[in-house]
Parts: C-alpha cells; structure tokens; sequence
C-alpha cells in the first residue's frame, strides 16, 4: 500500500497534486510520501511484536536524511555500509547503539570512526577484517561488538547481481568455517563477539529461502553456544521483496516473514535484527517525469521523457520493471497503446520500458514511475552533464524540497583547471 493516488481526476502523493509540486520545481523530481514511510516501519514493528528485536533500516536504498529523520523519530536503528552513510546516521539523531556497520570492504578508517563514535556492532566479512578490526581497536583502547556473516550457501531465487547467500558470492564466511573463525575472535583481546549475521539477498518474493537460511543459523547457534561462544543477537538481513508490477502476485507479508523467524529461531532466546530497506522505502517513492516528444517509429512508437537512466538506473542496470501511470488520470474506456517509454540519454539502454501498454499522453503531460523510492536517488548520477533531480517530501497537504536540483553553473564549478591551463 501506499499513499500515491488520484483525487479529482490527478495524481496526489497524500492530500498534495503532483501537478503542484511540478510547478514549484519541474520535471523530473522524485517525491516521498511520509505516511508510507510510516506505514511500512509500522508493519515490520508489528511483524516482530513479542520479540526482542530492533529494526535497523538499510540506509543504501535511500539515504536522504529527511527519510532517515522520519525514520529515526520511529525508533529505528540504521544499517550502513560506508563512513558517509554512519555519518548520516549520526547526523539524524540516531546513536550509535542503534548503527550496525555492514559491508565487504571496510577501511581502518572507517572502524576508528565508528569505534570513537559508538557503534552496535560490526558486521565482520571475513578473517582480514576481523583481524585489522581487532588492531584498530587496541589501538584506541576499546572493544569492538562484532556478528561474524555467515555465508549458507541458500539461493534466494533473485536477480543474479543483488544474490548475496549464495558460495559464489563474495559476502560473508562459507558457514562450514564458522565454528574456526569464532574460534579466532574468542581469542582477540579487542573483539567481542555479540551474535550471528546472515544475509542472503535484495527482493526475495519466496520465504523458503528465509527458512532454509535461518535453520542452518539456528544449527550454527547451538554449535557456537557449546564451543563457550555467548550468542544473544542474530543479525538477519533484510531483503523482503515488493510489488514492481501490481499484476503479479505479491511478495510475502511481513508478518509472514515474521512468523518463520519465530518458527526457525524464536525459542533461542537472542535479540532479532532486520535490516529493511527496500520494503520500507520502495512503494513510498514515485519518479515524476514530464513527455518531450511523442515519436512514431518503424514498427513501434515512443514516449521520449526528460527523466534517464542516470535518474532511474534499475531499468537499465537490473532490467528492472516499475509500473507507469499518467499524472492525469485516464478517462475511464481509454484503450492503452504500446510504447517505449525512453529517456534523453544516448545509450540503447536509456530505455525504462518496451512496449508497455499505456493510454495516450501528449507531449508535455507527466507520467510517474511507481515503486521509486528505493534504489533511485541513491544510484542516480550526472551522467551527460545531467543535474541530480530534486528530492521531495510530503505530509499529509505539505510539501518540502529535501534536496535541490543544482544548477549547470554549480557542476561545472565543482571541476578545477590545473595550471597549465
């Protein structure tokens, strides 16, 4: 569910027209609906109720930080996989006790920045990791919480480039290795380790992978617990996939996913941790681009549209489906047309959508890209010299800019000219 609907004959995001937003910042913006953002940390809460747990949002699939302050504000706690986004964490108001530090590659820098400012745990990738984690934190004379991820070798039965269980995968320790590596850590006089992590991938649509991952975890706990290791939190990923295309069948409930974590782990006694972030922003998010041309082709016609891949890159990248609506609503027995829906870009793959059934738009008209809110934003670039587009916030008949779209003027002066020019 989410709150981007037509009143009147156009498109609202709650009790704000699209149409207005537009005239105040132009095409293309994308534009965030508060309640959803609400709605969907309220399911997950209510998911895991019963349950000692925490919810930490995964910053990466948007991390503007009136989304983190909303969320925050609901008590969530924050997965970040880079300095920048702990420092946004911790610019939003969230303490350190509540940021779990995820992520392959973390850098000695980034462990003494999380070290100094608080942090709940460490999400450990590997023995190298471990290791350097350890020298960083007798160097500043403290005790790093660690999970260590283990990888189970499940196949979440998603797109190939966001599968992360699987042992071909470059995330995590092949869980058969576990029991050594915990060895290890027992032993280093600045780790401490607090639990398990596991995470297996991006827009899971089955539990059975869930199941399968959270049984070999609960296996994994009792071994650890008898080599004398205290296991009290699991670390579970998040992951839980969302409706693209509202003709499909729809993704599990949360309160589903909720019911196989306490029928695989639930009498173990451990703090649970999810790390949501697709499910929480994705359906809270539209991209709203305005019609260039209308262009009849060989065989086929065109919508051609001020938005690119550079604003929406999943299309491109993941061959990615978003439904697409025009912003004014379509007189009822309006008879849909194909089109390829494409943007300005000059690349083939700056295509959103091939022959996708749609009702006439003229040139000039908006149409919105639904389910934009994770993945969007955060991915975008200025490929083409393309300005990053305006991100837009709204609440119930309010709406605010939450980032501007920069001027040409300002790209360009961001480059500096050495000296022999």
């Amino acid at each position: 569910m989410d709150h981007f609907l037509y009143k009147n004959g156009a498109l609202h995001a709650e009790d704000v027209a699209i149409s207005e937003i537009a005239a105040s910042v132009g095409t293309p913006f994308y534009v965030y609906s508060t309640a959803t953002f609400q709605r969907h940390f309220k399911v997950f809460e209510e998911a895991l109720a019963g349950m000692d747990h925490l919810i930490c949002y995964a910053m990466k699939a948007n991390s503007n930080m009136a989304v983190l302050k909303t969320l925050a504000a609901m008590g969530a706690g924050m997965d970040v996989v880079s300095m920048g986004e702990y420092l946004r964490a911790k610019a939003a108001g969230v303490s350190g006790d509540k940021i779990v530090f995820s992520g392959v590659g973390k850098t000695r820098e980034e462990m003494r920045v999380a070290l100094t400012g608080g942090i709940r745990q460490f999400n450990v990738e590997s023995e190298p990791e471990m290791r350097l984690l350890n020298e960083v934190a007798l160097d500043l004379g403290v005790v790093a919480p660690i999970t260590v991820r283990v990888n189970p070798d499940v196949d979440a039965k998603t797109h190939a480039k966001i599968a992360t269980g699987k042992s071909e995968n470059k995330f995590g320790i092949p869980i058969a290795k576990a029991r050594a590596v915990y060895a290890e850590a027992a032993a280093m006089e600045g780790i401490e380790v607090v639990g398990i992590d596991v995470h297996i991938g991006s827009q899971l649509t089955d539990l059975e992978p869930y199941r399968l991952a959270y049984q070999k975890v609960a296996e994994l706990t009792a071994e650890l617990r008898a080599d004398g290791h205290n296991i009290r939190r699991l670390d579970l990923g998040g992951g839980l996939g969302i409706p693209y295309a509202r003709s499909n069948e729809a993704p599990p409930l949360p309160m589903d996913y909720g019911q196989v974590i306490r029928e695989t782990l639930g009498d173990l006694e451990c703090e649970i941790e999810i790390e949501p972030g697709r499910l929480i922003a994705g359906n809270s998010g539209i991209l709203v681009t305005s019609v260039i041309y209308n262009k009849e082709g060989e065989g086929r016609d065109f919508l051609i549209v001020d938005a690119a891949m550079n604003d929406l890159i999943r299309p491109a990248m993941y061959e990615a489906h978003h439904d697409i609506i025009p912003v004014i609503e379509p007189a009822l027995g309006v008879e849909p047309a194909p089109v390829d829906i494409v943007g300005p870009v000059c690349e083939s793959g700056d295509t959103f959508a091939k022959q996708r059934d749609m009702p006439a738009v003229q040139d000039g008209e908006m149409i919105a890209f639904r389910s934009a809110g994770a993945y969007g934003a955060v991915m975008a670039s200025e490929y083409n010299s393309r300005p990053l587009i305006p991100e837009v916030m709204v609440k119930d008949d309010q709406f605010a800019v939450i980032r501007a779209r920069p001027t040409i003027d300002e790209m360009i002066n961001r480059d500096t000219l050495p000296e022999w020019l």
